[in-house]
């Protein structure tokens, strides 16, 4: 049991803090006038993403977004059943953290954010915005084939993933609110009942996954050591 519950809970922790301290610190900015800004929302997405992903990265593979999920499962460094897993404990977690969000935060405020589901802006139509989204989650879903799944990754812990969703929520933020996650949208769009352009949220993170792990996968990642010894074979 415990084998299981350990990468599981792992999983759970890091999305309902991604989830939580995300779409609270939107939440927070509606309530104090833009106090944060999008610096300070970037800013607390990117610290909390990068101290979780560093604390789960041995337990569970730190990836607390079924688009990741999907990427690794992919490139078949996670089974079937595990990811399943995996995506359903993320979805759990990211709607239990959005309803901590409402119960939490002030209600005025929770109410016009719609606790924080990511917004897409008024001139970016919804295939712009799945665009939009593919291509950032590309960008993150990079930065962990990088720095967590290969075994030639540098030791920086989850910080170069951090480092990647500051920057892609600086960019993306006021085009499409950067989610590149399913469970960082589902979880505030369920509870808050505001599905506007929830499809991008779905389908650009899984198509920029899905890039990612063809790109890293059939040529950026080194061989495993059964393909290893495969291609020697197929060299003599």
């Amino acid at each position: 049991m415990r084998p299981v519950v350990r990468p599981l809970l792992a999983e759970f922790l890091g999305t309902f803090a991604l989830v939580f301290i995300g779409g609270g610190a939107v939440v927070v900015d509606a309530a104090k006038g833009g106090a944060l800004g999008l610096t300070g929302i970037a800013l607390a997405h990117a610290g909390v993403l990068a101290v979780m992903a560093s604390a789960a990265m041995s337990i569970s593979g730190a990836h607390f977004n079924p688009a990741i999920t999907f990427a690794v499962w992919m490139t078949d460094r996670i089974g079937t059943g595990r990811a399943g897993l995996y995506v359903v404990t993320q979805l759990a977690a990211g709607i239990l953290a959005a309803l901590a969000v409402k119960g939490l935060a002030p209600a005025m405020a929770g109410d016009v954010t719609s606790y924080g589901v990511p917004r897409i802006a008024g001139d970016i139509t919804l295939t712009s915005a799945i665009l939009i989204e593919a291509v950032l989650t590309l960008f993150l879903a990079s930065a962990v084939f990088g720095t967590g799944v290969s075994p030639e990754a540098p030791r920086v812990g989850g910080f170069a993933i951090g480092l990647t969703l500051l920057g892609n929520i600086l960019v993306g933020g006021p085009l499409t609110g950067a989610a590149m996650n399913p469970s960082r949208a589902f979880g505030p769009a369920l509870v808050a009942n505001d599905w506007h352009g929830h499809a991008a949220f779905w389908i650009g993170p899984l198509l920029g996954a899905a890039v990612a792990a063809i790109v890293w996968g059939k040529v950026l990642l080194p061989l495993k050591n059964g393909e290893e010894g495969r291609g020697k074979r197929e060299e003599h």
